[in-house]
């Protein structure tokens, strides 16, 4: 797919963030020589097209208190995962949340739910409420905790030679 040349300048100057400011996108679209209007109405499409998934914050947790990090797996019934997949989603302690398929005979799990908490506790507490909500359908699980900060990011598009 080849980006209209107005599009993959939008994709280039949002990739990494937008502007901390009361109208990033007001400020995005000028940097760019369009109104707001056409820049959001271009974002919009992109995301039609599939382009681009989303527009969202990426808090860093630790600054915001949550220093405990716990990626929870859990093998659930294949017949009711897709039902509890989304209800665990739905939480509001769990980030992302998502199915995989197992590697069995060594990794049963097949949904995954991110958790933040203040402390291992706090996380550990969290995941008590999954299980509840999981009830027996839920046939093992753990938590896999965080031991370092990594930087994340997105693909990036590289910037054309003008």
């Amino acid at each position: 797919m080849t980006l209209h040349p107005k599009d993959r300048a939008i994709v280039e100057a949002t990739q990494a963030g937008l502007p901390l400011v009361q109208a990033p996108f007001e400020v995005v679209a000028e940097t760019l020589g369009m109104s707001e209007a056409e820049l959001l109405e271009r974002l919009a499409r992109l995301k039609e097209q599939g382009v681009i998934r989303r527009i969202g914050a990426a808090p860093n947790h630790y600054r915001l208190g949550l220093n405990s990090n716990g990626m929870t797996v859990w093998d659930v019934d294949d017949a009711v995962v897709d039902e509890l997949g989304e209800r665990v989603g739905a939480l509001p302690f769990v980030t992302h949340s998502y199915r995989r398929p197992r590697a069995l005979p060594d990794w049963p799990y097949n949904l995954f739910a991110m958790v933040h908490g203040a402390d291992r506790e706090e996380v550990h507490a969290k995941r008590g409420e999954i299980a509840e909500l999981l009830a027996d359908a839920c046939r093992a699980s753990d938590i896999l905790f965080s031991t370092r900060i990594l930087k994340k990011t997105g693909m990036r598009l590289r910037r054309k030679e003008r």
